[in-house]
């Protein structure tokens, strides 16, 4: 691929747009939640600016995430470009300077703190600590705990637990168990991109010694992980219809048949750089799972 030093397109491909979906999706759960439930207890109080301004903060902390994660990989050697599997990085490929991604990593986590100040007007000064946490896994994340096999455990955190339960709270200054077992199953459908991402990269991530969960326990036992957490999303929706919701409920069931076709594909490729669409139907079918449930809790 032709693309100029430091030109737009570099820092296009350096965002890696498709992984905001997994930015959105938690943001559109909570809000949807959220929306709802101001229509049938708090008196219609929801506020548009506060859910834009959780939108943007998701998006800029993912986009931050990415260039760290570009950089790390690439100053650490576990990128290489000839044995790279993957979509291709713009340190790796000389894309970005090392020393100008530096500068815009500091500037998109000062523009993401900008965006996210406002947000302690409607959610109080917790969201200050909300925000430094945020930050410092952020960076924490693909330093050291990739590394560790922790992976999995932060996307069902800061994929899963923090943004939906924080988007509802920020609105409605308060948490429900549909809330909770809600971002839980997010989490858990947010987590399968991070599998098929790991399985791809077994290989060159236990020469690299990054212990990912795919490399802990073998890509057989990974390959059903990934089926697995879609089977438990759409069960934990269960919730939805215990609260009367059935259409959040029934709705994510057509993204488990997409989830099936998809493992489906990831078993009978097994390797290499093939796997790169399960990658991107991956990211689709988050997308298509965020928009079931929110059109289903507005639906019902």
């Amino acid at each position: 691929m032709e693309v100029k030093k430091d030109s737009f397109k570099a820092w296009l491909l350096a965002a890696r747009p498709k992984t905001l979906t997994g930015a959105a999706v938690p943001v559109i759960i909570g809000l949807s939640l959220a929306w709802a439930d101001a229509k049938l207890y708090a008196g219609d109080t929801f506020s548009w600016v506060a859910a834009v301004l959780c939108l943007l903060f998701a998006f800029i902390m993912q986009i931050d995430a990415n260039f760290i994660n570009d950089f790390v990989d690439y100053a650490r050697g576990t990128d290489d470009r000839a044995t790279r599997l993957g979509p291709e990085r713009a340190c790796t490929q000389g894309w970005v300077t090392i020393e100008r991604m530096k500068h815009v990593i500091a500037a998109t986590t000062c523009l993401a703190c900008l965006v996210g100040l406002p947000l302690v007007w409607f959610g109080g000064l917790e969201m200050l600590l909300v925000g430094m946490i945020c930050v410092v896994f952020c960076f924490l994340y693909t330093t050291h705990l990739s590394y560790l096999g922790l992976g999995d455990v932060l996307v069902l955190v800061f994929f899963g637990l923090v943004p939906v339960s924080i988007t509802y709270y920020i609105q409605l200054h308060t948490f429900t168990a549909e809330v909770i077992v809600a971002s839980l199953a997010c989490g858990l459908v947010i987590d399968a991109l991070l599998l098929v991402n790991n399985f791809r990269d077994r290989d060159t991530d236990r020469t690299a010694g990054k212990q990912t969960l795919v490399v802990r326990i073998g890509p057989k036992a990974a390959l059903w992980l990934y089926l697995s957490v879609g089977i438990a999303a759409c069960l934990l929706g269960l919730v939805f219809g215990l609260n009367n919701r059935w259409w959040a409920f029934v709705l994510p069931f057509a993204y488990l048949l997409l989830h099936t076709l998809t493992f489906l594909r990831m078993k009978s490729i097994w390797q290499g750089r093939e796997l790169n669409s399960c990658l991107g139907a991956t990211a689709r079918n988050i997308l298509i799972y965020g928009l079931l449930v929110a059109i289903g809790i507005i639906l019902s």
